[in-house]
């Protein structure tokens, strides 16, 4: 898989399922100890029992709700302690197509928390580590929402344009240290955050073509760890869509409308 990980330790946010849940198998099949965070205590014990089973790697489990940020430093504090952490992948998030208009402002705000803040905190409360060893890498999972808007997505689009800007102004800023900061940008992924983000399963059906295995995307996330890449863009096609919406935006936004509302 990627040998620059062997013996290494990798944290990851949102391990309980979907592409998480992935990241953490395939963060293993390179022989890296992995440390796994989400808020369901169960799930994390699950996957870490799977992993010591079928890869011989150590796991260690953190239940935490990346909202809570008193909890989070805590918890932090209990990892340095007892951890050398090579490798931090930001991927606990969530969605909901709706409407800017419908969508609830608790929504928004959770959404904000989760998406963004909690990142942002988690990432200020390990770059003095990084920076001590004078190496890691940082991987925050961000989306093609993040590189051009959709109608029904405005509060999940601007999570994660605003990740994206983070990590772009981070990347710069954690050069000089020799830390790395990758944001990988998936299209649509068949996993559970579809379940919340919409219910009625139509949104999937629209866009087929372009949906990704959560399998596929873990596995080029990790391949690229230890290496100097700025983004990972899946899949091609969208990858291209988003490059002409940055030149041409009006004609993108003109002929795509009607595709883009099939959420």
């Amino acid at each position: 898989m990627n040998s620059f990980l062997k013996g290494k330790t990798v944290l990851i946010t949102g391990a309980s399922s979907g592409l998480g849940e992935n990241l953490a198998y395939y963060a293993a099949k390179s022989e890296a100890s992995v440390i796994l965070i989400a808020r369901n205590a169960a799930k994390l014990a699950e996957i870490s029992a799977r992993i010591e089973r079928d890869y011989q790697v150590s796991t260690h489990v953190y239940p935490l709700d990346v909202t809570d940020f008193l909890a989070m430093e805590q918890i932090v504090k209990e990892i340095l302690q007892a951890h050398d952490i090579d490798v931090l992948i930001n991927c606990a998030g969530f969605g909901l197509f709706e409407t800017a208009e419908n969508t609830p402002f608790e929504t928004v705000e959770a959404m904000f928390d989760t998406n963004v803040l909690g990142l942002i905190r988690l990432t200020q409360l390990f770059i003095p580590h990084f920076k001590e060893k004078r190496s890691g890498h940082i991987v925050n999972i961000a989306s093609q929402a993040g590189k051009i808007a959709t109608p029904k997505s405005s509060a999940y689009a601007a999570t994660k344009f605003a990740v994206l800007g983070y990590s772009n102004a981070l990347r710069m800023e954690l050069k000089a240290d020799n830390i790395k900061v990758t944001t990988v940008n998936p299209g649509p992924i068949a996993t559970n955050f579809f379940d919340l983000a919409d219910e009625s399963g139509e949104y999937l059906k629209s866009v087929g073509f372009f949906v990704l295995k959560p399998e596929k995307v873990a596995e080029k996330t990790i391949r690229i760890i230890g290496k100097n890449r700025r983004e990972v863009n899946l899949p091609f096609l969208m990858n291209i869509g988003t490059r002409i919406y940055q030149v041409m935006p009006s004609v993108v936004e003109f002929f795509g409308r009607n595709a883009f509302m099939k959420k």
